[in-house]
């Protein structure tokens, strides 16, 4: 908005008004700080839940790939043929065999349920989820015939076992006899202790040679599944499509928005609710910069009535008061962006104030399946709340600019 010298000069002399009108500097000032807590609000939400999918979404993909193929009836005889299959298909860039399968494990007298993993040592050891969140011991310790597996960490807190302890793994299809089905019980040292971050991973997943898994479950040369990897995650339908169709009847593919649809979709409808309730809040901030100018309109009837006789047209009114309000909301937006970004900088440091002085645990991973509060700002989204800032401030100008443009200086100055 190109303004002419002494419209400028009057602008910057409305914002800042006398002492006899501290009241409309007080208005003034609430405005612009609920534009910035408005502005604040809606950058950390947007990129705390940007982080919290993107969190979710790596250590998930890194765990349990783009896809899966899974054996009908949990077991996949010729799974060597499948895995040459996948990686003939263009846009799949890894097929890695793999066992899982929910059990039960103890040790001094505390049992958890687990989800045992088994993979080959090569693939155990190239998982960046797992190799870079090794807290104690080797995951070199982990390999064929030495008895070793890797836990989680919560599984290591809820069963009290470190590296060195001796836990039991018990299978439930073991041995037929006269009596019944007598459990597999099997012993494993603890090799390794691994955090990926999200809690029910960490309390659950047992890692160890497939060769192992295949003994303890009487599974034979047979795996449960093949975990794929593709070029690109957003498509993994589109590119999955052309192997599909041969591996019907003794196996199904699903991807990890199959897998992870409920939560994937509660985020996404999360995400969008509260965008659309912390805009409230900035909307609420640009009726009080309407209220403010209307006061400040009614406070300087008499000067726009001596400037409209000195010349001054109305569309100079128009301009001079419509950039006193987006003056207050461009402020209200900067300072909001950088107390968003302050706050993301600080984000755990507050968190873990919060709690020491209200003494309640504010994030609970067993609650939110991450350890840590995690960020990811989204130069698209700030750039979108900045202009629905610019906007909403910029419209609740008009009316009040308006109203001020309308003054009638005969009517104002005929008793003066």
């Amino acid at each position: 908005m190109l303004l002419s010298r002494y419209e400028s000069m009057i602008a910057r002399r409305y914002l800042l008004p006398g002492r006899g009108e501290r009241f409309i500097v007080l208005v003034a000032g609430f405005s612009l700080g609920a534009v910035m807590l408005g502005v604040a609000a809606l950058v950390i939400v947007m990129s705390v839940m940007n982080g919290f999918r993107a969190e979710l979404f790596d250590k998930i993909v890194g765990l349990n790939g783009h896809a899966v193929v899974q054996g009908v009836g949990g077991r996949l005889p010729d799974w060597q043929q499948v895995v040459r299959e996948a990686r003939a298909t263009p846009g799949v860039t890894e097929a890695t065999p793999l066992i899982e399968q929910p059990l039960f494990a103890t040790y001094n007298g505390r049992a958890e349920f687990i989800l045992l993993r088994g993979m080959r040592v090569q693939d155990i050891r190239d998982n960046a989820t797992i190799r870079s969140k090794v807290l104690v011991g080797s995951l070199n310790s982990v390999t064929p015939g030495s008895g070793n597996v890797a836990i989680g960490a919560r599984l290591a807190e809820a069963l009290g076992a470190t590296v060195g302890s001796q836990i039991t793994i018990w299978n439930p299809q073991g041995q037929s006899t006269p009596f019944g089905t007598v459990p597999r019980q099997v012993s494993y040292t603890v090799g390794a202790i691994f955090e990926v971050g999200i809690y029910d991973y960490d309390k659950a997943y047992v890692i160890m040679p497939i060769q192992d898994a295949q003994t303890l479950l009487l599974m034979g040369d047979s795996v449960s599944m093949i975990e794929l990897e593709t070029a690109n995650a957003d498509k993994v339908g589109e590119i999955l499509a052309p192997l599909a169709p041969k591996v019907q009847g003794y196996a199904i593919i699903r991807d990890w928005r199959q897998l992870n649809a409920e939560l994937f979709d509660a985020l996404a409808v999360e995400r969008v609710a509260m965008f659309v309730v912390l805009c409230i809040i900035i909307l609420v901030a640009a009726f009080n910069i309407a209220s403010s100018l209307i006061m400040l309109v009614r406070a300087k009837t008499r000067d726009i009535a001596i400037l409209r006789t000195m010349g001054a047209s109305r569309g100079a009114m128009l301009r001079i008061f419509m950039t006193v309000g987006t003056t207050i909301g461009v402020l209200g937006t900067i300072a909001g962006l950088l107390l968003g970004a302050v706050f993301l900088f600080y984000r755990q440091a507050v968190v873990n104030f919060v709690q020491l002085v209200t003494g309640q645990n504010l994030w609970d991973p067993s609650i939110r399946y991450l350890t840590e509060l995690p960020s990811k700002p989204d130069p698209v989204e700030i750039a979108a709340i900045v202009v629905i800032t610019l906007i909403m401030t910029f419209l609740a100008t008009i009316y009040p600019a308006y109203k001020a443009a309308s003054t009638d200086p005969v009517q104002v100055l005929r008793y003066e």
